[in-house]
Order: structure tokens, then C-alpha cells, then sequence
């Protein structure tokens, strides 16, 4: 029992000195994810070494769920995403980017039906080798996911000293010169925190970040601070990047605009949808600040297909582990296979 609770309190430490140390690591998710597990085995031995009712009332509704999730998780999952596609693509519109949910969805009907046909034998046993590659592969995709929306959920709860120098909103899009109800959350989270920093120090410089779209009639940057200054904040602490193109160079250019402004160290929050907080993070940290984010709120319906459109962003970001591992797994199944057809099955 103690090797558990002192494994459950190192993997916790551990974590949270990552996390203090700086919070913008995707292997913080990890981490997190470690402890959790270790506390979950330390509560099941405590449970059922003490004999405590409640304790094992808890662990054993643990157990179901978990047993419950390893066998309908992935049918429920399923049905899940093909719901919210359809309540997506009818409220959104019908474009690759809303038909993400729809995609994932389809691929795991598709590895279903690969798993189904490899249990009928239908294949040699060196072909079904290399065939549980995918099931490597997936396993590996699912734990990255797990520790993605773990981190990307506790990055939720950071919270901003109220002695900011400046505020980034980052642009994401407008309705020809309008600002949408998404961007406007943003821009209301940081007016929201100007309002509060205001009230005992002196207000922070907000910094509109955004280019001008070839289908928008002005620049994001320029359409937010007109939304902000009719919001009550006042122009001249209002400031405009109106170069960029993306989350990086929203970061970048602002950087530049804050460089030049106060030449020493100052302080920066950025503020952004709540499912893209996170790797807005990861830029911000690519670009050479220092700044934390704040997330606006996002409407339930939209969020399965931004967070996956966010994790494959990050992918993307990380692609040459990625490689490396769904590689590995495809190289050594497939030495797997050929040893079965010239080492083992020959005698069999």
C-alpha cells in the first residue's frame, strides 16, 4: 500500500513541477494521465485492503464505467459523432471543415469492420499479423488524444494575475465587415478582464490580432476594436496587427507591435475560444512570449469538431514523433509477419 501512495504522490509532483515550470507542454497531459492512474490504483487497494463501504462503493462504480466504456465505448462513441455531424453541418453548414465528426466516424465503422473480419480467419496468420498493426496504431492515437484533452482541459483553469501590460485577441474571421457571435466571445472575454484589471491598477493595452480574409470587407483586427471602442473601451488603449494570417503570426506580429512599445520585460495574456487555447499556447511559446491564455466560452455542438480539427493541428505540429511511432509499429509487424512465414509456420 505505501510503494502505491508514495508512487501516487512522486507521479503527482512530478507533474505539477512540469506544469509550474511551464504549462504549455503537451507532456503535461501525459503526466497528468500518470498520476491519475496511480491514484486510481491506490484508491482500489485502499478500498478493498481496509474494507472501507464507501471507498469500494466508488471503486466498483468505477469499474462498471470502465467496463462499460471497454466494451460499447467505441459503438456509443460512434453514434455520438454521427449525431453531432448532422446537428453541426445543419446549424454550420455543409464544408470539409464541419465534416470532421463525420470522418472520425466513418474510420472507426471501417475499423470495426477490419477487426470483425480479421476474428474469422479469413486471412493467413501472417497476414493477420501485420493486419494488428491498426490496432497498435489506434491504441497509440487513443492515448495521444486522452493526454491532448487532458491537457487542453486543465489549461482551461490557468488564471492571469491582474497586472497585465497587454491583452491579444486573436482574429477568426468575420461576416464581410461583422463581427461573428464566435470572435465576439473572444473580444467580450477580454473587455471582461481589461474591466476587472481597471478597477485596481492601470488598464492593459488590447491588442486586435488578424489579417483581412479575401472575403471580408476590412481586417479582423480593425472590426474588433470598432466592436471593442462600442463596447466602452477606449481607443487609445486599443492596439491593431492587422498582418496576420494565422494563430503564429498573430503571435509574432504582436510580439513586434509589444517589443516595440516597452523595451523591457512586460506582461501579456492572449484570448482565444476555449478549444483552440491550448495550441494558441504552443504558438505563443514558438513566437517567444512568455504569455498565458484565456479561453472564451464555444457553443456544446461545435466543440467535438474543433477540438478534433485542434488535435490535428497539433499532429501536424509533432508529425516527425508521429512518424516515427506509426512506423515503428508497421516496420516490426511486418518483421513480425515474415518470421511467422519462414521461421514458425514452415513447421507447424
Amino acid at each position: 500500500m505505501y510503494f502505491l501512495l508514495v508512487l501516487t504522490i512522486f507521479t503527482f509532483i512530478v507533474f505539477f513541477a512540469s506544469y509550474m515550470i511551464d504549462s504549455r507542454k503537451l507532456i503535461n497531459g501525459f503526466l497528468f494521465n500518470v498520476f491519475l492512474f496511480t491514484a486510481m490504483l491506490s484508491t482500489v487497494y485502499i478500498a478493498f485492503t481496509t474494507g472501507n463501504p464507501f471507498l469500494i462503493g466508488i471503486t466498483l462504480i468505477f469499474i462498471l464505467l470502465a467496463l462499460f466504456i471497454f466494451a460499447f465505448g467505441i459503438y456509443a462513441l460512434i453514434v455520438g459523432l454521427f449525431i453531432n455531424a448532422k446537428i453541426l453541418i445543419s446549424r454550420e453548414g455543409k464544408r470539409l471543415s464541419n465534416l470532421l465528426t463525420f470522418f472520425i466516424a466513418m474510420g472507426l465503422v471501417l475499423y470495426l469492420i477490419l477487426t470483425f473480419v480479421l476474428s474469422k480467419n479469413v486471412f493467413s496468420p501472417e497476414v493477420n499479423i501485420f493486419f494488428s498493426s491498426f490496432t497498435f496504431i489506434a491504441i497509440y492515437y487513443f492515448l495521444d488524444v486522452f493526454n491532448f484533452l487532458m491537457i487542453s482541459f486543465i489549461y482551461q483553469f490557468n488564471k492571469p494575475k491582474l497586472n497585465q501590460d497587454f491583452i491579444i485577441v486573436l482574429g477568426s474571421g468575420l461576416i464581410g465587415d461583422r463581427v461573428p457571435p464566435l470572435l465576439a466571445s473572444r473580444i467580450d472575454k477580454a473587455i471582461a478582464f481589461y474591466n476587472k484589471q481597471s478597477k485596481i491598477t492601470t488598464p492593459p493595452k488590447i491588442v486586435f490580432s488578424g489579417g483581412q480574409g479575401s472575403d471580408e470587407k476590412i481586417s479582423e483586427a480593425l472590426a474588433m476594436q470598432k466592436y471593442a471602442i462600442d463596447k466602452g473601451i477606449p481607443f487609445e488603449n486599443t492596439l491593431i496587427e492587422d498582418k496576420s494570417t494565422t494563430t503564429f503570426e498573430n503571435m509574432k506580429f504582436s510580439k513586434q507591435i509589444m517589443d516595440n512599445i516597452i523595451d523591457k520585460k512586460y506582461n501579456s495574456i492572449f484570448v482565444t475560444n476555449n478549444f483552440h487555447l491550448f495550441r494558441a499556447a504552443l504558438y505563443a511559446k514558438m513566437s517567444g512570449l512568455k504569455s498565458n491564455g484565456i479561453g472564451s466560452k464555444t457553443a456544446l455542438y461545435f466543440l467535438p469538431n474543433a477540438l478534433i480539427r485542434e488535435y490535428i493541428a497539433i499532429m501536424v505540429m509533432h508529425k516527425k514523433r508521429h512518424i516515427i511511432v506509426v512506423s515503428s509499429i508497421f516496420i516490426l509487424s511486418l518483421i513480425s509477419a515474415l518470421v511467422q512465414h519462414f521461421f514458425v509456420a514452415p513447421y507447424l
